[in-house]
């Protein structure tokens, strides 16, 4: 759906996107994350064609963004951060303005923004000024205005910023209904636990760079393995340190008093076994869990990582 291939852009001796290759699959919901400054609107913007990259090819269905501009407005639906005023407009009037701009005919527009306005919860607003809805509900009313045209690709630029925790739900509840139809979305938020929650596949930027990414599982397992374990112990440390390196496909990652983290192949008995066998032998084990990986502790680890090599270059 969208392939991205060496892209490039720079604001003087600044490098906002720095070799960038992606490819996301028809029917993703892909959340795009970093730090202030990574570079995720700059590329968004260079993705919707609001800015020409320095280098690089964007393709969105197959075809070049860069050289078919006109007909890949088509193919995009547009979400921004921020909501512009349109005063003495109302939401039916907002509706088919931008309509009219897609140059669709009354009827349709009409047919269409009615049941856009009820896919967002709207339908109640058709006859209120724009300009006197909540953020929540202008956030709402943009994304059926950017689903007018029905694009191949809607792309949302921070929507939750600012807003309230039941708006943020209902963003995430129209967004995941979207990809449910089959919608190919691209996010960028700062609220990354809500990303992790909808999204099926991730892209994590760092000073221009694309650090990490893929599906979330196969990114995970990438970072922290496929199965980690920590026991908690009150005495018997050394004890179960070695009877850990008695089990096949175990590797201990951290050894603390009170706490061992390994990173391991084995399957759930045998699991059961070796805690046995260090109970057995006077280890006091007062719990073990499966460590779960998430989007937070990822985004730390590959950031700090990048942090590090930019560190190590001064």
């Amino acid at each position: 759906m969208l392939q991205i291939d060496h892209l490039y852009k720079n604001y003087g001796k600044f490098q906002a996107v720095n070799n960038l290759t992606l490819h996301i699959p028809r029917g993703d919901l892909f959340g795009f994350v970093g730090p202030n400054g990574a570079g995720k609107t700059t590329t968004i913007r260079m993705i919707c064609g609001l800015m020409l990259p320095d280098a690089g090819r964007i393709y969105i269905n197959g075809v070049d963004a860069l050289t078919h501009q006109r007909e890949i407005r088509k193919q995009i639906g547009y979400v921004p951060d921020f909501f512009g005023v349109y005063d003495n407009l109302k939401v039916k009037e907002y509706m088919d303005f931008y309509g009219s701009m897609y140059r669709m005919n009354s009827r349709d527009i009409q047919r269409i923004a009615d049941d856009l306005l009820e896919l967002v919860n709207l339908s109640d607003k058709k006859e209120v000024f724009v300009d006197t809805l909540s953020r929540g509900m202008k956030q709402r009313l943009c994304v059926a205005r950017a689903l007018l045209h029905n694009p191949a690709l809607l792309v949302l630029d921070e929507p939750n910023s600012g807003l309230d925790p039941r708006a943020r739900v209902e963003m995430k509840e129209l967004l995941m209904n979207l990809r449910s139809m089959g919608k190919t979305i691209v996010i960028s938020s700062h609220i990354l636990s809500e990303l992790s929650e909808m999204c099926n596949s991730i892209g994590i930027m760092d000073h221009g760079r694309l650090v990490a990414a893929g599906r979330i599982e196969d990114v995970m397992e990438s970072v922290f393995g496929s199965n980690q374990l920590i026991i908690t112990l009150d005495e018997g440390r050394e004890t179960a340190l070695r009877i850990a390196h008695e089990f096949t496909g175990v590797k201990v990652e951290s050894a603390g008093e009170h706490e061992i983290r390994l990173s391991h192949t084995m399957t759930k008995q045998q699991i059961a076994k070796m805690i046995a066998v260090m109970i057995d032998n006077d280890v006091v084990v007062t719990g073990f869990h499966k460590q779960e990986g998430n989007l937070e502790t990822l985004f730390m680890r590959l950031t700090d990582s990048m942090e590090a090599q930019e560190g190590g270059k001064g």
